[in-house]
């Protein structure tokens, strides 16, 4: 969260809450997913009796542009009434693109993004950039289906490298993928999250996607 709050205000201990049996997990990134996850959630545990814990990613809380200052592309119109969406689908970027694909979610899509942007710029590459929406229970058969569409993956995951979201996202494309691509994994470093701008020292940025994606295809 960008070092906002408290120490344990900051933390993201989405370990914990995936090992709830039946938990449902909604991390929506962007403003129009937020309304249609909440409607599914709230009908899962009217319908259901479902448990749902909500994450909301509150760096994104303020942001209206994406690339440029000004450019509003981070502004979505509010869902009319009727709008749902389905537990465990994904939001797909670029659904085309296959050199390489991200799979992500929360703050960690707004970044992937932006790496994207300008990794086609600078490299002439064409990135994927999955947003997972639902962390529990993680749709391996989605996953596996954009990893099997490239040689390469990136999995960006603001959580800690031990124990988090990238760990079952690598499980599910081990177990469901026909042939492993090539997989870098961009995370926060196993430690507390400090208070205010010395967050960045362990949590992900823009520069770590843009450098784990020149890795993989093996240029620096």
């Amino acid at each position: 969260q960008k070092g906002f709050g408290g120490h344990f205000h900051n933390d993201n201990s989405i370990a914990a809450l995936r090992d709830i049996p039946s938990l449902i997990i909604a991390a929506p990134s962007r403003g129009d997913d937020a309304a249609k996850m909440l409607r599914s959630c709230a009908a899962a545990a009217l319908v259901d009796g479902r448990v749902i814990a909500f994450l909301e990613p509150i760096a994104l809380y303020m942001q209206k542009d994406l690339y440029e200052d000004g450019d509003e592309k981070w502004q979505f119109t509010y869902p009319s009434p009727d709008e749902v969406a389905t537990i465990g689908e994904p939001r797909v970027y670029n659904p085309e693109a296959s050199d390489v694909i991200v799979i992500t979610y929360g703050n960690g899509v707004r970044m992937a993004l932006r790496a994207a942007k300008q990794l086609h710029k600078e490299d002439g590459l064409n990135l994927r950039v999955v947003d997972l929406r639902w962390l529990n229970p993680l749709n391996a058969e989605a996953i596996a289906e954009h990893a099997a569409a490239s040689d390469n993956v990136v999995i960006l995951d603001e959580g800690r490298k031990t124990g988090g979201v990238g760990e079952g996202i690598i499980t599910a494309i081990a177990e469901h993928c026909r042939r492993m691509p090539r997989i870098r994994r961009v995370a926060g470093v196993d430690t507390y999250i400090p208070l205010g701008p010395a967050a960045n020292l362990v949590l992900p940025c823009e520069e770590d996607v843009v450098r784990a994606v020149r890795d993989i295809i093996g240029k620096q």
